[in-house]
């Protein structure tokens, strides 16, 4: 048995070689699976659950189709924050905190999105702090939908052009951070995306730290089971 996890696929309507390619692996041959995991940023942007466009729906069909069989968890990640119950009753769903612990085939596994580890970037760590507020989620959520998306667009637009102008360093996770959230967890693997660039680490003391692929080039999944981990890639096809 194996256990699947993703994120980073940034899902939208003007890339429908990544859905299709979503939709081809859920409709493939996934009888060793037991679980899959998608670890954040599974859509492009994510206004709020009461905005759904004809492929949100398509894609909560085949998830919901799927979950009906396998667990599919989901953690939050920096584009799609704002997904929430209803979203997740429709494509099955099964909301995690942003950190969580696994016993994984028996290594002791912490998953997470990412972007917390990136303390480099003071910046970006302010506007995190402020949109992860509770209050802040409720005023967004009452705002009306079309202020809602224009806020969206204009966040995604500066995030575009600030990362633009940002060092592979600060963009990156900072080692500090890992170290100390294995220790805070005592795991000896974490798993995580965000960065956009997959990679199996190996660190002292036997630890690990693997991260995800991102879906823009092609697909990318972690298979995990009780001897390997390994990142495949899955094609784009036009």
């Amino acid at each position: 048995m194996q256990t699947v996890f993703m994120g980073d696929l940034h899902l939208s309507a003007d890339r429908p070689d990544i859905s299709q390619a979503f939709i081809r692996y859920l409709n493939s041959d996934l009888t060793d699976v037991e679980a899959i995991y998608i670890i954040g940023d599974l859509f492009e942007v994510w206004t709020s659950d009461d905005i759904a466009e004809p492929f949100t729906d398509e894609i909560a069909t085949h998830l919901k189709r799927v979950a009906t069989n396998i667990p599919i968890y989901f953690i939050h990640g920096n584009r799609d924050f704002m997904i929430g119950k209803s979203f997740a009753r429709k494509a099955g769903l099964i909301i995690l905190p942003e950190v969580v612990e696994l016993d994984l085939y028996g290594i002791k596994t912490v998953v997470l999105h990412g972007d917390s580890l990136c303390t480099l970037d003071k910046a970006y760590q302010r506007f995190r702090s402020f949109r992860n507020s509770s209050f802040v989620k409720w005023i967004y959520r009452n705002l009306p939908k079309s202020t809602r998306q224009n806020i969206a667009a204009d966040i995604r637009k500066k995030s575009q052009k600030s990362n633009q102008q940002k060092s592979y360093t600060i963009m990156d996770v900072e080692q500090s951070a890992v170290d100390s959230l294995l220790q805070k967890t005592n795991c000896q693997r974490m798993i995580h995306g965000h960065t956009h660039r997959p990679a199996i680490h190996q660190l002292a003391d036997n630890k690990q730290r693997i991260v995800v692929g991102d879906w823009y080039e092609q697909g990318s999944i972690l298979i995990v089971d009780q001897y390997t981990a390994n990142l495949e890639q899955l094609p784009l096809l036009t």
